[in-house]
């Protein structure tokens, strides 16, 4: 059976104009399609507690709380204090600093103490596995860093003595004001005497500091030339 030619255009054309309009209808009448959004993360409340600490570090793990104080207790035998001297002269000796030692089996920790009688410096082994001392060791002329409270002592004897002005004179110059006793941060060094030294040339046999003060406001104060010396409790003026 045959088309005429003009039928065929006539229904290809009524059949394109009734999807155009079908498909006009159904974007007019269809509910607009939600826009897509980004998932929410669920708010999540952490415990805040981080639990105990552990009591024993494993290999070259630094001392845990726990591990320095058994350390102590046994490296501070009634022999390392007998006769010796801590930095504010008081009996015994003064507690520096601790750690692993590097090449020691298991846990073994190495305490650092300086007796201030004799000027020494005193190596404690500490067997924290075996739970006992295992070495002891002594040496002259060796000087590790201060510890806070040498440090402070150091300052404190600043203060005490009549070299302290040039403290004072440092912080009027760096903070515009008099000082009366304002809150000092101090750190310092160990100095060893230079052959050169005319005001501390028992620096390096005895244990002196070289105080750096910083004021409440950041200021640093110039204090290079004096030097502090906790063996013998005395402040020199390097010339």
């Amino acid at each position: 059976m045959r088309y005429p030619k003009s039928g065929w255009v006539l229904g290809v054309a009524t059949v394109s104009a009734f999807l155009a309009f079908g498909v006009a209808s159904w974007d007019a009448n269809a509910a607009p399609s939600p826009k897509p959004t980004a998932a929410v993360e669920q708010p999540t409340v952490s415990h805040p507690d981080p639990g105990p600490a552990p009591s024993a570090g494993i290999g070259q793990d630094a001392l845990t709380g726990n591990e320095l104080a058994r350390a102590r207790t046994l490296a501070e035998t009634a022999t390392l204090k007998a006769g010796g001297k801590d930095v504010t002269g008081a009996a015994g000796v003064e507690y520096l600093s601790a750690g692993i030692a590097e090449d020691g089996a298991g846990r073994t920790a190495e305490l650092y103490y300086y007796d201030y009688h004799g000027n020494r410096l005193v190596k404690q082994v500490v067997d924290l596995a075996g739970g006992k001392l295992a070495g002891s060791y002594a040496a002259t002329g060796m000087q590790l860093p201060p510890s806070e409270r040498e440090v402070r002592t150091a300052l404190g004897l600043l203060l005490a003595n009549p070299l302290a002005a040039e403290l004072k004179n440092a912080y009027a110059k760096a903070t515009g004001q008099a000082y009366t006793g304002q809150e000092l941060t101090p750190t310092a060094h160990i100095y060893h005497a230079l052959p050169a030294d005319t005001g501390a040339s028992q620096c390096g046999r005895n244990r002196c500091l070289r105080l750096i003060v910083q004021t409440q406001d950041g200021h640093i104060l110039d204090l290079d030339k004096i030097i502090v010396d906790l063996s013998g409790r005395t402040v020199a003026r390097l010339t």
